[in-house]
């Protein structure tokens, strides 16, 4: 496997939804980098608005990007359809994209309408608030219990703390069923 930078690949995957004109949202690890701590993280979570009329350009566009990249259409759509996440995979790399399909729930439609441009390698990349990362975060810990959603928490708390809408975190950990979550933050 070749090894180059995940930054890129996440390039490539915002110009497909710039063309496909598809809203989106990168989330987890990759978002943490943005408004937390650096850290490792091994693959790309992304928060998509997807159709299923939507699908196949997307996949073929995947695929023009790694011909030996791997997608499986079939689940793809039903995933569009029932809502979760379905991934790709890029060959070269073996770097695993997450798309979550957005529910189009209140929560899902705030922080895709609240998401954030920031530029790398030369090109415009969406990511989530950092207060909605906090949030998602906290929903991840409190369904798995992982000490590393909270300690990502944490960190975005800590490197952007003064800048955020303190408001807008307790009135959705409020909304979410997180409000212990974001104590434990001390907030």
């Amino acid at each position: 496997m070749e090894q180059t930078d995940p930054r890129e690949l996440l390039k490539n995957i915002a110009g497909i939804f710039e063309k496909l004109k598809l809203p989106y949202s990168v989330t987890g690890g990759m978002a943490v980098l943005i408004w937390g701590r650096p850290r490792f993280t091994a693959d790309i979570d992304i928060v998509i608005e997807i159709k299923p009329s939507d699908v196949k350009g997307l996949v073929q566009a995947l695929m023009d990007l790694s011909k030996s990249g791997y997608i499986d259409e079939d689940i793809a759509n039903e995933i569009v359809r029932r809502g979760g996440e379905f991934n790709f995979i890029d060959g070269p790399t073996g770097v695993k994209v997450d798309f979550w399909v957005s529910d189009n729930g209140e929560f899902d439609l705030s922080r895709l309408k609240r998401r954030v441009a920031k530029e790398i390698l030369g090109q415009k990349i969406y990511f989530v608030s950092p207060e909605d990362l906090i949030l998602s975060k906290l929903r991840w810990f409190k369904e798995s219990r992982s000490n590393r959603h909270l300690e990502d928490a944490e960190s975005v708390l800590k490197i952007s703390g003064d800048n955020l809408d303190k408001n807008y975190l307790a009135v959705w950990a409020n909304k979410l069923g997180i409000r212990d979550e974001l104590g434990k933050l001390g907030m």
